[in-house]
């Protein structure tokens, strides 16, 4: 029995000590994340070293010199290059930003001036060896001079400084030739979503290319929106929802070929973006809705910028269509953001919907004794007096609507044809012409009178 167990255990021990001295066998990633520590631990220790060189300080010196020589000459300059600026009155707006732009970094383009004269100094004095150092200092300044300069033009501070930084920092691995060693790093650091493999490297691509795209779509939005207000013959309504879909169409193509070029499928994501889409559809219903209205409202004219409407105890002008809202603008100052629903749903009433004329009624009375034909002529003489108030043909009418207990009831009825400038303010200059004019001809504005008799028992009769 021991003899037919010996061999087995035996032939395992050999097996074990096999698999003890066979070489391990490491996951792609993990080797190239240890091959790009290596070559960054590498080149560390190179600059480390020469460092030791004393060229490499005489170079660092003649560098920092150079920078407080630019420092002074900048302080110099600054002042005479203002005063120059400011006596270019004639000049277009996009010439002046770029002097200003000069202007602010007067001193790094100094400096980078100074620094490639020191350059070429050194390389015909010396070695060209002895002036490399130099050399990478002025490429890195030059390169830092141009980056900051054309992002200047980008609006967005966040999206400026992203590019900004992310621009220089390639140029700055460009220049030392260590763009290899941090493009293997950065794929090595990534992770698995399902078929999908997501490396840090891909990442930064996709957000580098989709900015540009969206700075693109961004710049194309804005001259095609400027060239649609512009455009008398489309109507105000037409005008917001060509934008809208203007923007929603150029973000939404920057949005998928910025994702194409970086290489992901998006097919793999169609049954994922559809559960989202579902759990979005339940729980985004309101949104949904206030959008799907603010088309109609766009579609069927309804509403457009500058219309006056009333909804409720809102009274105000509509200063923009939103695609979720409609800001509408009181004459106390207040901006009402009224969802799209509510308009669709709601009874609006739209004063200037099919034209600007408005006509506004204002109730008022004169005394018995005072002759209604005499009474109907001056409250149309008063009405027309006010600014406001519009002639023939649609001139103010007045018509009696009733005897009251005190008075006889009048109906004054005028037109205008400027909502936006308020109701209750032309109401009050009529009703202040009104009373001008009845004072001026003697006619009375009565009011409740009570009489009251005494009898003899003492008991009080009230008429």
């Amino acid at each position: 029995m021991s003899d037919t167990v010996k061999p087995t255990t035996l032939e395992q021990t050999r097996q074990v000590a096999a698999d003890a001295t066979a070489p391990v066998v490491e996951p792609d990633a993990l080797s190239d994340l240890r091959d790009a520590a290596f070559s960054f631990a590498d080149f560390a220790q190179s600059v480390s070293e020469s460092m030791l060189r004393p060229w490499i300080a005489y170079q660092i010196l003649i560098a920092a010199a150079v920078f407080v020589l630019a420092h002074f000459v900048a302080l110099f300059l600054k002042p005479r290059f203002h005063s120059w600026m400011r006596a270019r009155e004639g000049w277009p707006t996009w010439r002046m930003r770029i002097l200003v732009m000069l202007h602010r970094r007067l001193r790094l383009l100094v400096y980078v001036v100074l620094m490639w004269i020191a350059v070429l100094i050194m390389r015909e004095l010396t070695w060209p060896s002895r002036s490399y150092l130099l050399a990478i200092i002025a490429n890195l300044a030059t390169a830092w001079f141009f980056v900051a300069f054309v992002t200047r033009f980008i609006h967005n501070a966040l999206l400026r400084s992203i590019i900004r930084y992310g621009a220089w920092i390639w140029v700055t691995l460009s220049i030392v030739n260590l763009t290899d060693e941090t493009q293997n790093l950065l794929q090595s650091i990534a992770f698995e979503l399902g078929t999908v493999r997501l490396s840090l490297w891909l990442v930064l691509q996709a957000i580098i290319i989709l900015a540009v795209l969206f700075a693109g779509a961004r710049f194309l939005s804005t001259v095609a929106t400027a060239s649609i207000r512009k455009n008398d013959d489309i109507s105000p309504s037409m005008q917001v929802l060509a934008v809208k879909f203007l923007q929603v169409s150029l973000y939404g193509a920057a949005f998928f070929m910025g994702v194409r070029a970086v290489g992901v499928d998006l097919t793999g994501l169609a049954i994922l973006s559809g559960a989202i889409g579902v759990g979005l559809g339940f729980g985004l219903q309101k949104v949904v809705s206030n959008l799907v209205s603010g088309v109609i409202i766009l579609l069927d004219k309804s509403i457009k910028p500058g219309d006056v409407i009333s909804l409720g105890e809102t009274f105000g002008w509509i200063n923009s269509l939103g695609a979720r809202y409609v800001s509408v603008v009181t004459r106390d100052g207040k901006e009402y953001l009224i969802p799209n629903e509510d308009l669709i749903t709601g009874q609006v009433v739209n004063w200037s919907h099919s034209s600007d004329y408005v006509r506004l009624d204002i109730f008022f009375g004169a005394a018995y004794d005072d002759d209604p034909h005499k009474v109907r002529a001056l409250a149309v003489e008063a009405a027309q007096t006010v600014n406001r108030v519009l002639g023939k043909p649609r001139a103010p009418v007045c018509h009696v609507v009733g005897f009251g207990d005190s008075s006889v009831d009048y109906i004054l009825r005028f037109w205008i044809m400027d909502p936006t400038a308020g109701l209750t303010n032309v109401r009050g200059a009529v009703f202040l012409a009104l009373w001008d004019t009845f004072k001026e001809n003697g006619i009375s504005i009565p009011f409740p009178q009570r009489e009251v008799r005494m009898l003899e028992d003492g008991n009080a009769i009230l008429d």
